[in-house]
């Protein structure tokens, strides 16, 4: 196992569900322990963008999320209800490598901004910034309106580190998969993780 500490990945029912799953297949395939919560909403999304169910039993969505990263065995994956709030993952306690959100709705991100945790994702996020610990969102909406940016700017004042998805082309990107590997990296990034094949920047060419 890379780490002793799991590492919490949250996701919630923004638009993007890929950004997720190739999130979850590089983390599994470089043997990083993942406790994943998926809000109440991700099951609508699942249905939106690919017309699949995701199972609401945990042990089912371990493997249903296994095969959508296509990484069956690798790494250790617990997967919990949005209604647990007495998981693990919901007690500061619980020692983690910190947590990512992607995609973060920005409903998620006006309940973390006003401190409300209606559910185990908000609450273990929450958990991460009374902690200390690295909270990276990666919110999926376009454009930002001035509630959400102000939304974002409260939880960056309080610690939480913000990834839009927002790709770049310098690494010459030939496939949407490239595009969102970028914003992936960049996020694992925060949490010191070096897991994704990525084209660096190595500067730009002397004249």
């Amino acid at each position: 196992m890379n780490s002793i500490r799991p590492l919490i990945l949250g996701v919630t029912g923004a638009s993007g569900l890929i950004y997720a799953v190739r999130s979850l297949k590089f983390l599994l395939e470089a043997d990083y322990a993942i406790e994943l919560v998926a809000s109440r909403a991700v099951y609508q999304v699942w249905q939106a963008e690919q017309n699949v169910r995701m199972p609401p039993d945990p042990v089912q969505q371990e493997q249903f999320w296994r095969q959508q990263a296509d990484v069956m065995t690798g790494g250790k994956l617990i997967c919990h209800p949005a209604g647990d709030v007495g998981a693990t993952i919901a007690s500061g306690s619980f020692k983690t490598l910190g947590m990512i959100v992607i995609p973060c709705s920005m409903s998620t991100v006006a309940k973390l901004a006003a401190g409300l945790s209606s559910d185990l994702l908000e609450r273990a996020a929450d958990v991460q910034l009374k902690e200390g610990r690295k909270l990276v969102l990666v919110p999926r909406e376009t454009p930002f309106s001035l509630i959400h940016l102000r939304n974002l700017t409260t939880l960056a004042e309080a610690g939480a580190c913000i990834v839009p998805a927002i790709p770049a082309w310098y690494h010459q990107p030939q496939t949407i998969e490239d595009l969102v590997d970028f914003v992936v990296a960049r996020a694992l990034d925060q949490v010191d993780i070096d897991c994704v094949p990525l084209k660096r920047w190595q500067g730009g060419e002397r004249v």
